[in-house]
């Protein structure tokens, strides 16, 4: 019965959000707005007939690329800065100088300096990204817990034990957040990424349908960027649960008491 309800939690507004799409579009048609009918009719002869293997999947390797690397950058330097006051002090004007700076901006400038190839797109990726998981660790770092520090030194661990035990377990709820904010961001650089002189992948194909007046085509291709965004968003989730496991059970303790 919990799994039921569950799974209706999880469908419902999505079922309402479709009713009311079909709802709206029942009357005079909107060459701009295909009926949900339509948007079924087109999505298998568009996505399942070569486009899977030739613009899907390069496009999904590219995101997991950029985001790999941002991740594990964003982490390793949000470390080394964190635990380094000085070093801190230093890098954080041009930290908080690069994060405003818009990605897409960017985009030429990576164009001319890596070319037009697969690298320049997970360099885009990659720009993008790495700022939400390096400042949050940056800050979840510096926010440790004086006591655990403390603690720590006096029992006599130092180095990659203390990194391991207590900083990166400590830092861990912030650090997931940071993640959990680039994937989001990396879904719409690889777009962007992809609409500039490239010959494939989902935002070459998008804005090649949107050009050619393939409306319905296009909208399959964004509900395809949905479906990507809402399978990174599970997978994430079943990731945090394992690696924050002992962060929910404390808060689930600290809430019953």
């Amino acid at each position: 019965m919990k799994t039921l309800k569950n799974l209706g939690y999880v469908l419902a507004l999505p079922v309402l959000l479709v009713l009311l799409w079909w709802v709206s579009t029942r009357g005079e048609p909107n060459f701009f707005v295909p009926t949900p009918a339509a948007l079924v009719d087109v999505f298998g002869p568009t996505w399942f007939e070569g486009r899977i293997t030739a613009d899907v999947l390069p496009s999904v390797a590219r995101l997991l690329a950029g985001l790999a690397i941002a991740i594990i950058l964003g982490i390793a330097v949000g470390l080394l800065v964190g635990l380094n006051r000085t070093l801190r002090a230093l890098t954080e004007p041009v930290f908080e100088f690069f994060r405003a700076l818009p990605p897409p901006v960017l985009v030429p400038v990576l164009i001319l300096l890596v070319g037009l190839n697969d690298a320049m797109k997970v360099a885009v990726i990659v720009v993008g990204c790495i700022w939400p998981v390096l400042l949050n660790t940056i800050e979840g770092v510096r926010s440790i817990d004086p006591v655990q520090n403390e603690t720590t030194r006096s029992y006599g661990i130092s180095g990659m034990n203390r990194i391991r035990y207590q900083v990166l377990p400590s830092a861990a709820p912030t650090i997931m957040a940071g993640i959990r904010q680039s994937l989001s961001i990396g879904l719409i650089l690889m777009v962007i990424s992809e609409m500039f002189g490239s010959s494939s992948g989902l935002g070459f194909t998008i804005l090649q349908f949107q050009r050619s007046f393939a409306i319905p085509e296009m909208w399959s291709g964004i509900l395809v960027l949905g479906l990507i965004g809402l399978a990174l968003s599970l997978i994430f989730q079943w990731c945090e649960r394992r690696v924050l496991r002992w962060y929910h059970g404390l808060k689930e303790v600290e809430n019953a008491a």
